[in-house]
């Protein structure tokens, strides 16, 4: 299915070349379908979530607990800032809290939620076929009752998603020749747990790549908790997403991540991640389960675990991932402006792949 070349860097970046891969579309015809892309899907997953825009912040104040730690370990970029006397503050991870923060200070009603144009810098990030230093994502948050932090919710609001992804691959088709929809209309949904059991003995992706592989579409329930045999299926920061809570089929959480197949690299690919957020407590006991309980002394965590903030469902949607996924490319440095070592530069050029 596909040649992996050699990581010549040691573990700092990854590449996948397809046999036989040519770009569909020139550079022009590419930045022409980015903005349709970006144009439709962000005006229909405000309708279908009932969002309205708000401007994000591209930094914030180091130490509030505004920005995503993400599993703990990335390093956000920070600088002083001369006119705070020298204070600090980072450059954006995601925007995770800061949307349910911005919830709770402009009073949002429940049933009604916000998103944003977000753009981050994760200096950390393993670079590859589908990470760049640089992430742009649709960073949504919406207000719901407590009584509304169930697995229904979660759900409801994934396939609501998903049809928002399937309605734009589907205009595209209709608007650019040579794009052909390969969505499944149906979102097939695995908890974690039944994904161990369903490929026993296969590592946590290539069992995403298994199930994407057969039914095309997939919502994987409960990331971050212990599975059975005490593992995870992957990491999640314990202070957004909801990973501790039983659901009534005896695992654990109410979050999940949207990946669909991708015909191009062959594998399985991540559009999204979600999920219900913590309770006040459902925090301490996460912050407990990592060995971070001293956070809860930072603003944010203090105005939550004083029930300050709403109850909320909310996550985030790559826009390269989306164009990238759309326009068939097989490297995000395709749709996205980056920086990338030499050797994959040129790996990349030696196989038609023309990164930005």
């Amino acid at each position: 299915m596909e040649n992996r070349e050699p990581n010549v860097n040691g573990n700092n970046w990854y590449l996948s070349l397809p046999e036989g891969y040519a770009p569909l579309f020139g550079l022009r015809e590419t930045e022409v379908a980015i903005k349709e892309i970006k144009d439709f899907f962000e005006s229909h997953l405000a309708r279908a979530l009932n969002l309205v825009r708000v401007s994000a912040p591209l930094f914030v104040r180091a130490g509030t607990g505004l920005n995503d730690d993400l599993n703990g370990v990335e390093r956000p970029v920070s600088f002083p800032v001369a006119a705070l006397d020298g204070e600090s503050v980072e450059v954006v991870q995601s925007l995770a809290k800061w949307k349910r923060h911005m919830l709770g200070e402009l009073g949002f009603p429940e049933g009604e939620g916000l998103y944003t144009d977000m753009n981050a810098i994760r200096p950390d990030e393993t670079l590859g076929n589908l990470h760049s230093i640089y992430v742009d994502q649709w960073d949504w948050e919406k207000v719901i009752a407590e009584g509304s932090r169930t697995e229904e919710t979660l759900r409801h609001t994934a396939r609501e998603i998903y049809d928002v992804v399937c309605r734009t691959e589907f205009h595209l088709a209709s608007r650019i020749r040579g794009l052909r929809p390969v969505l499944p209309e149906h979102l097939t949904f695995l908890t974690s747990q039944e994904l161990a059991d369903r490929y026993p003995g296969v590592p946590p992706l290539a069992r995403e790549s298994a199930a994407a592989r057969e039914f095309g579409a997939i919502f994987i329930i409960g990331i971050g908790g212990p599975l059975a045999d005490g593992t995870i299926h992957d990491g999640r920061a314990p202070d957004y997403d909801d990973w501790i809570t039983p659901r009534a089929d005896g695992g654990l959480g109410l979050n999940g991540d949207l990946v669909v197949w991708n015909p191009v690299l062959g594998r399985a690919f991540e559009l999204s991640s979600m999920g219900v957020r913590v309770s006040p407590e459902t925090l301490r006991r996460q912050l407990e389960l990592r060995g971070v309980s001293h956070w809860s002394g930072r603003p944010f965590h203090r105005r939550l675990l004083a029930g300050e903030l709403p109850f909320t469902i909310g996550g985030g949607l790559g826009q390269s991932r989306l164009c990238m996924f759309f326009l068939r490319t097989a490297h995000i440095g395709e749709v996205s402006v980056g920086v990338w070592p030499e050797a994959m530069v040129e790996q990349c050029r030696r196989h038609g792949i023309a990164l930005l």
